[in-house]
């Protein structure tokens, strides 16, 4: 944000596929926010430990110390009165209550800058993120790589069977493809083929 005049809040969204840089441009604003001597708190979801326990880490390695939540409601319960930047990753596995966290953080006067994903595996919206877009005074689209053709990328690619939404991984598990490259079917496929394979080893026996 460019201007902002008296303690007035406001919510940054950073948006777009796996691999895009969306940690590192979270990292990024949180530590400006930390030499300009604000007062920050960051979280994240327990759910995503894949590089560190405690910190929120880029798929480029940069870090960041994190607390961890379950919910937007738990953040709401854990940001000090005093806080004057809340910086959450991975809000995609927040649950509905993100929304109002978020909503009532700003209220309050704080500066609230959330990264996660706009789409899932078969790239449908992935709530709650596309309700947070609309409430948002700025909104960051980023763009990866497709893996596939080098065109910019803007979904996410699951490489195993799984039909559960959520499913916490990184290199090996996904891929960012462009919209030509884009296979939303692909997950579903190798779902079936497991089954299969399943089937037939159990006839087999």
């Amino acid at each position: 944000m460019d201007i902002v005049k008296g303690n007035m809040g406001w919510i940054e969204v950073i948006v777009g596929p796996m691999f895009s840089g969306k940690s590192e441009e979270l990292i990024r604003r949180l530590r400006r926010a930390e030499i300009a001597r604000q007062r920050v708190q960051i979280f994240k979801p327990f759910i995503d430990q894949r590089y560190s326990s405690n910190g929120i880490v880029s798929h480029s390695g940069l870090e960041i110390a994190s607390g961890l939540v379950s919910t937007g409601a738990d953040i709401l319960g854990k940001v000090e009165p005093r806080t004057e930047v809340v910086g959450i990753d991975e809000a995609q596995f927040l649950g509905e209550s993100l929304l109002e966290c978020c909503t009532r953080l700003a209220d309050s006067g704080k500066r609230v800058i959330v990264a996660g994903l706009d789409t899932d595996f078969m790239g449908r919206p992935f709530e709650p993120m596309p309700r947070l877009l609309v409430v948002a005074e700025e909104i960051t689209k980023l763009l990866a790589i497709c893996v596939r053709c080098g065109n910019p990328a803007v979904n996410t690619q699951r490489l195993v069977a799984s039909e559960e939404l959520i499913v916490v991984g990184a290199g090996g598990m996904y891929e960012a493809r462009c919209r030509r490259c884009f296979e939303p079917q692909l997950a579903l496929e190798k779902i079936e083929e497991q089954a299969a394979t399943v089937k037939s080893k159990a006839a087999a026996s």
